[in-house]
Parts: C-alpha cells; sequence; structure tokens
C-alpha cells in the first residue's frame, strides 16, 4: 500500500466517524425532540380532564345558584354553559351614570350575599376559583374612551359597594378574588338591542382555565 492509499483510507474513516458522530446527534435531537412532543400531549391531556372535572363543578354552581336565586326571588341572567351573571344597568345605575341607584343598591344587597355563599361555602369549588371578574359592558353609543371609562367606573361602584357591606366569612373570602374590568362597548355589536349592551358581568375564572391557557401560549 503506497502513501497515497493510506492517506485515502484515513480520510475515508475520518469521513465515515464524522458522518457517525453528525448522525448520532441528529438521532439525540430527534429523540429529545420526541420526549418533549409527547410531554405537551400528555399535559394537554391532563389539562382537559382537569377542565372537565372543572366544569362538572361549574355546573353544579350553575344549578345552586339559580335555585337560589329562584327563592330568594332574584332577577339575574346565568348563562348555563359558563356561570356568568348578567345583571343590565338600569338595574343598578341611571342612564349615563356610574354612581350606584338606591335601587341598585338594596339589589345588590341582595345579590352578593347569595352569590358568595354559593361559591366560596364549598372549599372544593372555592379553592378552584382563582377571580371573579367584575364587567363592565356599554352599548356602541358616544366616543369609545368615554364608554371605556363608563364601563370601569361602573365595575369599580359595584366593586366599591360590595367592600362597604357586612364583612361575612364568604364575603371577605368573595373581596380577596374580585377583579374589575370595563369592556366598553365590546360586545355591543353581538346584541340588536342598546339595553341589553348595557350591563354588569360577575364572572368566575378556574384555575384550569388559566393553566390551560398559558400552556396554549407557551405552545404558540
Amino acid at each position: 500500500m503506497n502513501i497515497h492509499q493510506s492517506m485515502t483510507g484515513k480520510q475515508t474513516m475520518d469521513d465515515q466517524e464524522e458522518g457517525t458522530e453528525w448522525l448520532s446527534i441528529s438521532d439525540l435531537m430527534s429523540g429529545l425532540l420526541l420526549i418533549f412532543a409527547l410531554l405537551v400531549v400528555v399535559t394537554l391531556l391532563q389539562l382537559k380532564t382537569t377542565q372537565e372535572e372543572t366544569q362538572n363543578k361549574r355546573i353544579v354552581v350553575i344549578q345552586a345558584l339559580q335555585e337560589q336565586f329562584n327563592a330568594s326571588g332574584i332577577n339575574a341572567e346565568i348563562n348555563q354553559e359558563t356561570g356568568d351573571i348578567t345583571l343590565l344597568d338600569s338595574v343598578l345605575f341611571g342612564f349615563n351614570e356610574r354612581e350606584l341607584k338606591p335601587e341598585g343598591k338594596q339589589f345588590l344587597a341582595q345579590f352578593i350575599p347569595v352569590y358568595s355563599d354559593v361559591i366560596f361555602s364549598d372549599a372544593n369549588i372555592s379553592e378552584e376559583i382563582t377571580r371573579v371578574i367584575i364587567e363592565g359592558h356599554t352599548s356602541a353609543d358616544g366616543a369609545l374612551g368615554y364608554n371605556m371609562q363608563l364601563s370601569l367606573g361602573r365595575a369599580n361602584s359595584v366593586y366599591q359597594f360590595i367592600n362597604t357591606m357586612p364583612q361575612g366569612a364568604n364575603t371577605k373570602e368573595f373581596l380577596k378574588k374580585i377583579q374589575v374590568a370595563g369592556r366598553g362597548p365590546m360586545d355591543a355589536i353581538s346584541t340588536d338591542s342598546v339595553q341589553l349592551a348595557r350591563k354588569v358581568i360577575f364572572r368566575m375564572q378556574f384555575k384550569s382555565e388559566d393553566a390551560f391557557n398559558e400552556v396554549l401560549r407557551v405552545n404558540k
């Protein structure tokens, strides 16, 4: 074997070793990606199961709220899928006003104890609720900026009134989890009625919803 043949053979062996090294790295990366994909799938399945369990709890809450509202003569619309409670602003506020009417205060004084007792008297349910969002909504009439301020002002007025109510154990727990939001006229385009667009919504947020949304955000 001459020197040229020896060098050619050595180069071939080096090329084979380099090719094997790149193949090993490629296999490793493929394996890691597969593991990551499996972890994501397992996590999503676990969150899906948790969501189903949460939905069952939500159904229990919705049924309990409906029963208590009927028994107490409280006129409040409950979304049978989400548990959102809708109060028309005419119940709470005068036209273009953000301060509660006397009748609005009377309504909340009756509504809040029933609502907080139902969702916070059962520890298994209350621990799953991360927040209760009080949302103000308006019609599309008027300037957008003004409507945003009006909707937030009304949500704040509701919160401030709740804060002045007698502080029972469930009311205190309720206050800890309240978040206020002004949505302005965002829902106005989905309804043909100006009166229905003007409303205040009590919306429950559950842990599983936060976790599921976070996983989806990370994996976008």
